[in-house]
């Protein structure tokens, strides 16, 4: 390995020496920065123009193309089935794209809550987006379910940012958190080498990342085996805390002996302050049925902002219900919001 490549492998601030085409392959001679932990404290840090109770377009915008998941994780909410867990429907995606496109959104995620390889038209929808003219379209995955065909398949369509959800260290933490059948842990590990070696074989424009949940402090020393196997095949990894999802999962995670983090601090080296919380303010995210939510974690509702199915984008981001929100985190005081319940402020 050259060390340019091992520069860009373990997260060094030099980038990547390649270029895409019009096939979403790529050529050499230009730059593109695989450091997705730039985009990422991009997003979770509030800018001076965003501090407002109706704040400019948000430059990314996950969509929950479905909210199904083949994981019942401990970490995470969905498995207390607080709401339906459906797939969106198909002109609707398409008439918010050309809402959020029109609007100024310059990212689009192609997951939220649910497990978006479920979906069999996961890379028609990717395609759609790069057709819009999106320049950066991003997933992330808990890698069961991504095999290398429908990897490829979604690379061709034009995804540019791929993220593997690596959250435990070993197949029994695997099976005692993500609660499935055991075997499915070294199908992930399996699946993101395949997806390096198809990104390399076909010269693809998608970088390729890691997670993980620091769950307490051992919980880091626990990965290093896990992650020096698959680095080789990965851009960077990170940290993330774990995250009490509104408060609906942190108190038993706690009883686990688990370290919980309130609110969404973002990646674990790099913590925000729970007020006010980036995430009403520089990102948006849109439930499979339409809503617009203000929570990383709306596994409930609560924290529906505006029906999409009767507002527009804009609109819905500049609701009576979401200014409202704003301004109470700008006050520091989210006492009767939906906030309240988060461990943060209580």
């Amino acid at each position: 390995m050259s060390a340019t490549a091992e520069q860009i492998l373990y997260g060094n601030d030099s980038p990547n020496i390649i270029a895409k085409d019009s096939t979403c392959r790529v050529k050499p001679n230009s730059k593109i920065d695989r450091k997705i932990t730039n985009k990422i404290d991009s997003i979770t840090g509030i800018r001076e123009e965003q501090k407002q109770i109706a704040p400019p377009c948000p430059k990314s915008v996950k969509i929950e193309l479905t909210a199904r998941c083949n994981f019942n994780c401990a970490f995470c909410a969905t498995g207390y089935k607080l709401r339906d867990k459906r797939d969106m429907d198909w002109d609707f995606y398409v008439n918010l794209l050309d809402q959020c496109k029109e609007a100024g959104v310059e990212e689009v995620g192609m997951f939220y809550l649910g497990e978006s390889f479920m979906l069999p038209w996961l890379p028609k929808a990717i395609a759609a987006a790069r057709d819009k003219g999106f320049p950066y379209i991003f997933l992330t995955t808990n890698g069961s379910l991504s095999t290398p065909k429908k990897v490829k398949e979604c690379m061709d369509a034009g995804l540019n940012s791929l993220k593997f959800s690596l959250n435990y260290a070993d197949e029994a933490q695997f099976t005692e958190v993500a609660r499935v059948k055991g075997s499915l842990y070294q199908k992930m590990l399996d699946n993101i080498k395949a997806a390096y070696e198809i990104r390399q074989e076909g010269g693809y424009d998608c970088g390729l990342y890691a997670s993980y949940i620091r769950y307490d402090g051992e919980q880091g020393e626990r990965m290093m085996d896990v992650l020096e196997d698959v680095k080789p095949y990965l851009d960077e990894v990170y940290a993330l805390p774990l995250y009490s999802q509104a408060d609906l999962t942190g108190q038993e995670n706690q009883d686990r002996g688990w370290d919980v983090k309130a609110g969404n601090p973002g990646r674990a080296d790099n913590m925000r302050a729970p007020l006010p919380c980036w995430a009403v303010f520089t990102e948006a995210r849109v439930t499979h049925d339409g809503f617009l939510s203000a929570c990383c974690f709306d596994h409930s509702r609560d924290f529906n902002m505006a029906n999409l199915n009767e507002v527009s984008f804009m609109e819905g981001w500049h609701s009576q219900a979401f200014q409202g929100l704003r301004d109470a985190h700008l006050r520091m005081d989210v006492r009767g919001t939906a906030c309240e319940s988060c461990a943060a402020y209580n």
